[in-house]
């Protein structure tokens, strides 16, 4: 099963995705949860499953895709995660690299994305998205998929230039990070470790490998994570990137305004956005 998050004739809303739209769970369960992140706090996939064989409720030309969770308490993100980007950026540190990304960094599938006004450095960073279903704490990671509830497709834009050595301040400008289109459930994918993972700028492969390539992968993570922090319904874990990164290329290649970033995973998705520039805000006064 396939969900996403969205927008409708102005209304906020999620629903089930089918080839050629969705079913509106919005509509017919809006009033139990009010968004895709509350039915998983319920733990009610089983409800909404029980609806994937209806008629599509809405076409997709007519919503406007939100973030496959636009409200998480938490966005953990996973730095040099896999052989080749260690490779590129000569990491040898064995623990995960560990940054967070707040919720109005994010934007959904088919939208804009903002290239940073005071950045000349914004790079591509195709990742693996985690989205939890179960919370805990100090989660073995024996049985830590079970507390997973899906997966999607991420685009983790990075203003390299502001990125220092704590990651922070290049990850959280608003709406450069694209999640979605939507999030496919966990019982449909058995091993989060045989997915293919590419990345396409302006329609040229840049990033292509596999999720087996990953060095700390989605149960040790999700282990290491809850050691410190308990995992909530909705937090999402964003995997890591493979290696191809514009920042190591020679030239380097970084995104600029009228750009196309595609992140497709195998039996996920295949997300799709153009690059903008960030407009300009007027400095209001203090009176």
């Amino acid at each position: 099963m396939k969900l996403a998050s969205f927008i409708y004739q102005g209304i906020r809303s999620y629903g089930i995705v089918r080839d050629d739209g969705v079913v509106n769970l919005g509509a017919r369960l809006g009033n139990r949860y009010v968004d895709l992140k509350s039915l998983l706090a319920a733990n009610a996939l089983d409800e909404a499953q029980r609806l994937s064989g209806e008629a599509i409720d809405i076409h997709f030309d007519a919503i406007e895709f939100l973030p496959v969770i636009d409200n998480p308490g938490k966005i953990l993100c996973v730095g040099m995660n896999y052989a080749e980007k260690r490779k590129e950026f000569d990491q040898h540190n064995p623990a995960p690299t560990l940054f967070v990304r707040f919720a109005d960094s994010q934007t959904g599938h088919n939208t804009p994305i903002l290239k940073p006004r005071y950045s000349s450095e914004f790079d591509y960073e195709g990742e693996l998205a985690v989205i939890i279903g179960t919370g805990g704490e100090d989660i073995p990671r024996e049985v830590a998929l079970s507390h997973v509830a899906g997966y999607s497709c991420y685009m983790d834009g990075s203003a390299r230039d502001w990125q220092h050595s704590w990651f922070t301040a290049g990850k959280n400008w608003r709406q450069t990070g694209a999640f979605g289109p939507w999030m496919t459930t966990a019982d449909e994918i058995p091993d989060p470790h045989q997915l293919a993972i590419r990345t396409w700028l302006n329609g040229h492969m840049v990033q292509d490998d596999n999720t087996c390539h990953m060095i700390h992968q989605v149960a040790e993570l999700i282990e290491y994570i809850s050691t410190f922090t308990r995992l909530a319904p909705g937090d999402v874990i964003i995997t890591g990137s493979p290696g191809g990164v514009g920042k190591k290329r020679n030239p380097p290649l970084f995104m600029q305004a009228g750009d196309c970033i595609e992140v497709e995973i195998e039996n996920i998705g295949h997300l799709s956005n153009v690059i903008i520039d960030a407009p300009a805000h007027a400095l209001t006064a203090a009176h």
